[in-house]
């Protein structure tokens, strides 16, 4: 918050990913910090994700500087805080066809190619990167910048970093039940107060922040819901993060004159709006996804269609048998609704600022975003 000259305490409500990451940056403006959140242990979008710092998609300009400035920090982080899991491991988006290697092409002509880290490879050169590979494909996009980290463990790793400063206090198991100037009050009837609390409350669009986000006569954000699954481990290394064709119809930096040409997506990736996103855990595993519902109220099963095509999809790009999935979920994020917003901050009371709506930029842009509510 430029020009404001807080200074002692800065209370964050939120568990997740962004709540930390305001967390660490404020101690490293030199506050101290309470931080609070309802459940024990993160338990929503912030660990159900991909664990991926991924540059390569994003939209040019503001975006692409977001993300590229958080992936400076990701580096430093990881070098910090090493059970983040943070690792410059890079990503491969593989063509199929003709039709998304066209879409490739242009991708690595673009004039911000080289800020991103793109390269585009053919299938010997893919190889070459991550020689796991089995499958069939005709070339790849390789993006140097983007990188990986642990989502179950980044959360309690950071914690315990800040826990060691001193400065830094913890507070799971409590909800926020009252805002006032400056400060909030959880179910207990403890009063929280500092120079500025952030809440950072995720997809939770209820509850404390509902009557602040029924202001708006258009709703600010909404929500998305995936569909994602964790195999045991494989036995091969990969060298890189994997997507397929089917991500070009989603990430904005592909929305180019080769995109309108691409083939019709199989119809149980166009129901379920998917696209195979694939990264080997830390433990060997893999993490495979996903899907996109916008339509609330969102469904509480799953559907079985969405994995059987994305699990072939990923045995068809790996090119061999993948182990047991060892487990499914589903998961909701949040995400600004319009206009050129990269997520949502606006001020709840004196004092008290709502940060949320990263969407799918959220692992991403979260240090960065962080960073720009202590300016």
């Amino acid at each position: 918050m430029a020009g404001m000259g807080f200074t002692g305490r800065v209370v964050i409500v939120g568990g997740g990913v962004l709540g930390t990451m305001h967390a660490l940056i404020a101690r490293r403006r030199g506050f101290e910090v309470v931080q609070l959140d309802r459940e024990h242990e993160a338990r929503g979008a912030s660990v159900r994700n991909f664990g991926l710092v991924w540059v390569s998609g994003r939209r040019a300009g503001a975006e692409l500087d977001l993300a590229l400035r958080a992936r400076e920090l990701w580096a430093r982080i990881g070098e910090q805080v090493p059970g983040t899991g943070f690792r410059a491991h890079g990503s491969l988006t593989l063509a199929a066809d003709d039709g998304e290697l066209s879409v490739l092409k242009e991708a690595a002509a673009l004039p911000d190619a080289d800020r991103r880290g793109l390269e585009l490879l053919d299938a010997t050169q893919v190889l070459a990167v991550n020689p796991a590979l089995r499958g069939a494909f005709t070339g790849g996009l390789y993006c140097r910048n983007d990188a990986i980290v642990e989502p179950r463990l980044a959360q309690p790793a950071l914690r315990a970093y800040l826990a060691s400063g001193g400065g830094y206090t913890w507070l799971p198991g409590r909800e926020v039940t009252q805002i006032a100037d400056s400060a909030v009050r959880d179910h207990t009837g403890d009063w929280h107060r500092g120079d500025l609390v952030v809440l950072c409350t995720g997809a939770t669009l209820t509850g404390l922040t509902g009557p602040h986000l029924a202001d708006f006569t258009v709703p600010p954000v909404r929500r998305v819901r995936l569909q994602m699954m964790q195999t045991r481990p494989f036995g091969a290394r990969l060298t890189t993060s994997l997507a397929d064709g089917d991500s070009l119809r989603y990430y904005p930096a592909y929305d180019l004159p080769a995109r309108a040409a691409l083939a019709a997506q199989d119809p149980a990736a166009a129901r379920a709006r998917a696209q195979l996103l694939l990264v080997q855990r830390a433990d060997g595993s893999l993490t495979i996804g996903d899907t996109h519902e916008y339509d609330e109220p969102f469904t509480f099963d799953v559907d079985e269609d969405a994995y059987d095509h994305l699990l072939a999809r990923a045995r068809a790009l790996l090119g061999t048998a993948l182990p047991p999935v060892q487990r499914r979920w589903a998961g909701v994020y949040c995400e600004v609704s319009g206009g050129d917003a990269l997520y949502h901050r606006s001020q709840v009371a004196p004092g008290v600022e709502l940060v949320t709506g990263p969407g799918g930029r959220g692992m991403t842009c979260s240090p960065a975003i962080a960073e720009e509510s202590f300016r």
